[in-house]
């Protein structure tokens, strides 16, 4: 078994209701016991869509897994699709109508059971994974040797059926190659100059590693995956590759394991036993947010101010209201003085600072959307920089800002 397809089913994911976050876990869980996903697709959930949508996939893949449309509504229609696709019927499973009525139980929910009966009945060629989280059991079906398991959409149902049950199986089932991957972050090259400076490196990787180029704002990720059957000699030939890159752009790479900048951000500080706070005014937590979202940031984050509104920079963060009215409040001014506060606010050995314009409108000082000054202070030293990114919405504008001040953050610690 080499390769998977996913399929996602449900209008809601279609009409942009409902983002889709199960594939991406799954691919994850999958690609870590040695199983690449080819394609993932998103339907809507009629009967002849997710018949012919199968019939794609099987031929594609020797793994498929659906996740979406097993509820106990008529609208959902996966269980009748599957029973048509594998020329089955469907029927009450009464252990799995145990296992819902134990689920009731256990939740003081025994009067809405026979609401939920329909989901006991399940295709009579199925081999039943019951769900300890939901009512909806997976299923899985064999096609010429090739599988097929149908989960439900809700992500807190779907990872531990994949954790604890179907990865387990197959894990058991069949013999599968490793797959071991290793990301190393590279700043200050563009994508294009940077494939130029490593081509000779990249064209004598072995056969079993593929390299991947994956643009985070202005950090460039290359993906180095290798696979194998043997784990730890997968390991050492990762590193061994990534550190020949170290003569051709080592100035350049801030990091060789960690994927996301707030956890290779989280390292540094730990290793250093240095602390951090954040005055926000147009990212609005996010900096905050992408901080304390890596586990053990307690130890190095002490706290966070949103000073949205013009007069809290002044209350809480100590700037001059002089040097608003002379440079406004977005300005390089105002973001140093925040940062200064900040740091005398907190106690901590490092403080960022934002100030911008994050739209739809402009700012109250007339300054155009997209404008953003913000300030790194480290200690007694501090960096103020400006961007202007006009083209982007205003989610965007503040996570690519978020990240940027990080990136930057994370290449002055390293060069200390």
């Amino acid at each position: 078994m080499q390769n998977a397809v996913l399929i996602t089913i449900g209008d809601e994911i279609l009409s942009g209701n409902t983002v889709d976050t199960n594939s991406n876990f799954i691919a994850t869980e999958l690609k870590n016991i040695g199983i690449k996903v080819s394609q993932i697709i998103t339907i809507s959930d009629e009967i002849e869509t997710i018949k012919s949508t199968l019939k794609l996939a099987f031929e594609m893949g020797d793994l498929v897994i659906t996740t979406g449309g097993l509820g106990p509504t008529r609208d959902d229609k996966t269980k009748k699709a599957l029973a048509e696709f594998f020329d089955d019927e469907i029927a009450l499973d009464e252990a799995t109508f145990e296992h819902l009525k134990a689920y009731m139980e256990r939740r003081g929910r025994i009067e809405i059971l026979e609401r939920n009966r329909e989901q006991a009945f399940v295709p009579t060629k199925s081999t039943v994974f019951q769900n300890h989280f939901g009512t909806a059991p997976c299923m899985m079906m064999q096609q010429n040797g090739k599988l097929s398991f149908s989960l439900p959409g809700v992500p807190y149902e779907v990872k531990p059926l994949i954790k604890d049950q179907i990865i387990p199986y197959l894990k058991e089932k069949f013999n599968l190659n490793y797959i071991s991957t290793r990301i190393v972050s590279v700043v200050g090259i563009p994508e294009s100059i940077l494939a130029d400076q490593i081509e000779e490196w990249e064209l004598a990787l072995p056969e079993n590693l593929a390299l991947s180029y994956l643009p985070v704002g202005t950090r460039v990720k290359l993906r180095l995956t290798a696979t194998g059957t043997d784990e730890n000699l997968l390991q050492v030939q990762l590193e061994n590759e990534i550190q020949k890159l170290f003569p051709i752009i080592g100035e350049n790479i801030i990091a060789t394991s960690e994927d996301k900048i707030e956890k290779i951000l989280g390292e540094i500080l730990s290793e250093k036993k240095i602390t951090i706070s954040t005055a926000e005014s147009c990212t609005g937590g996010e900096l905050a947010l992408l901080i304390t979202s890596n586990p053990g940031s307690s130890k190095y984050f002490i706290g966070g101010v949103v000073a949205y509104a013009t007069q809290k920079k002044t209350d809480i963060l100590g700037v001059s209201e002089g040097i608003i009215e002379r440079f406004t409040v977005v300005s390089e001014e105002v973001a140093r003085e925040m940062a200064e506060g900040c740091q005398n606010l907190f106690k901590t050995d490092i403080s960022l600072s934002t100030t911008g314009v994050a739209g739809p409108g402009k700012g109250e000082d007339g300054k155009e959307v997209g404008l953003v000054y913000y300030t790194i202070k480290v200690k007694n030293e501090s960096q103020t920089f400006k961007l202007y990114m006009p083209h982007l919405d205003r989610q965007d504008f503040i996570y690519f800002v978020s990240q940027k001040i990080i990136q930057d953050l994370v290449g002055i610690l390293i060069a200390q």
